[in-house]
């Protein structure tokens, strides 16, 4: 399938949401639906999995699959949840797509997809992890 352009989208900063985590447990929940076994886990990141922190209300996910030719492979059934393709785009290893709600045409969903055994992944997390456990350089990587 041809690569989707990506859509302009402008920068907005809001106060953290607890539906956030909501969100991004649904949100797993339909790629679970959409891609069986070949799923392994999902993981919330970006700065709308760091409490208190002000975010982009984008959701960011991780999904870890067993096989990244094998997520090539189910391009059209992550497409049928309404996500634009992007291929690696830039980052050798990743598949990218985003989900824009349909009424807003603003971005809700980033998916930055791995195989388990990329080590991206292991930086994506400990990232978060970091800014969860230290509020005080959370708030630093807010202002910049």
């Amino acid at each position: 399938m041809p690569i989707d352009t990506i859509d302009p989208n402008p920068v907005e900063l809001h106060p953290h949401s607890p539906h956030w985590a909501d969100m991004a447990v649904e949100e797993s929940a339909r790629l679970k639906a959409a891609l069986g076994v070949l799923l392994v886990t999902v993981h919330h990141i970006g700065s709308t999995s760091i409490p208190e922190i002000l975010a982009k209300p984008i959701i960011d996910l991780i999904p870890i699959v067993r096989s990244i030719e094998a997520l090539d492979d189910k391009e059209d059934a992550v497409r049928a949840l309404g996500y634009k393709w992007f291929g690696e785009f830039g980052l050798p290893g990743r598949r990218y797509c985003y989900r824009v709600d349909p009424v807003s045409k603003k971005r809700l969903f980033q998916l930055h997809c791995y195989q388990e055994d990329n080590g991206a992944v292991t930086r994506h997390l400990a990232f978060r992890d970091y800014l969860r456990a230290h509020p005080r350089l959370a708030k630093e990587y807010e202002a910049e």
